[in-house]
């Protein structure tokens, strides 16, 4: 009867993971052999572990990822043109706090968004809040919130990130009012979060999509210059897991 009102008022007060704890404890015999110090650590390491699982699964959730790849499972081919040290190095996060940037460029296929996003996820598991846009519905979204009054709460809302992910960049010449768009989403962010911007384009030919030139400037100085680059390359992707799943299954 203890026990249940015990546990009743662990529910009360929210402390789920000390609540799966007691009921851990109770059904097995080796905890009796613990001391009372190890079995109130054991309590509280198990509410630490549930609040961290339940705070990286609400990032993952806000960060609305295109894909939740891993860091760990990246394809290191050859051909693709990833660096394993790099990837390592960059899977500490401490660029994060240092407010630098990732640039992926690419041809289609070759692993943009997979990677972008992998780093998302190592984000989000890394207690870092994280948002993903694929340009185009980031200029749609600058583009309401300027029409309803929104956008001075938008712009907050990204700033307030700790990584911010552009993917398709260069798909489409920029008009001049969505290159300004643009540069002030990427200065709301100077000093306070990072960006990934992925796209098929190497930086020196962003120029080209870029309407004008003295906002392409601005947008490529601010960028650049405190990034880490990758230049994706090798067959699509989808391409070769269409193939290795069409392959009959020998003996």
């Amino acid at each position: 009867m203890l026990m249940e009102q015990t546990i009743e008022k662990l529910n009360y007060m929210k402390l789920f993971g000390m609540v799966k704890g007691v009921e851990e404890q109770a059904t097995t015999t080796d905890a009796l052999s613990l001391s009372f110090e190890e079995r109130l650590s054991f309590l509280v390491d198990r509410e630490f572990i549930e609040r961290e699982d339940k705070k990286i699964k609400r990032l993952l959730r806000a960060a609305k990822l295109k894909s939740f790849g891993a860091l760990e499972d990246l394809d290191y081919s050859a051909t693709r043109g990833l660096d394993r040290a790099q990837i390592a190095a960059l899977s500490s996060f401490d660029w994060l706090e240092r407010h630098h940037n990732i640039i992926i460029c690419g041809a289609t296929g070759t692993g943009k968004t997979y990677l972008s996003c992998a780093f998302g996820s190592g984000a989000c598991r890394k207690g870092f809040k994280t948002c993903y846009y694929r340009l185009p519905r980031l200029l749609l979204e600058v583009r309401i919130a300027r029409a309803d009054g929104t956008y001075i709460r938008l712009l907050s809302k990204i700033g307030k990130s700790r990584l911010l992910i552009i993917d398709d960049f260069g798909l489409q010449t920029l008009s001049e009012s969505e290159a300004r768009d643009l540069l002030e989403v990427i200065e709301e962010c100077q000093g306070r979060c990072s960006l990934i911007i992925a796209g098929q384009l190497p930086t020196k030919k962003w120029h080209e999509t870029i309407a004008n030139p003295t906002i392409a400037d601005a947008i490529l100085d601010r960028l650049v210059h405190s990034a880490y680059k990758f230049n994706l390359k090798g067959e699509s992707m989808r391409k070769i897991y269409a193939k290795l799943e069409a392959k009959p299954a020998t003996l």
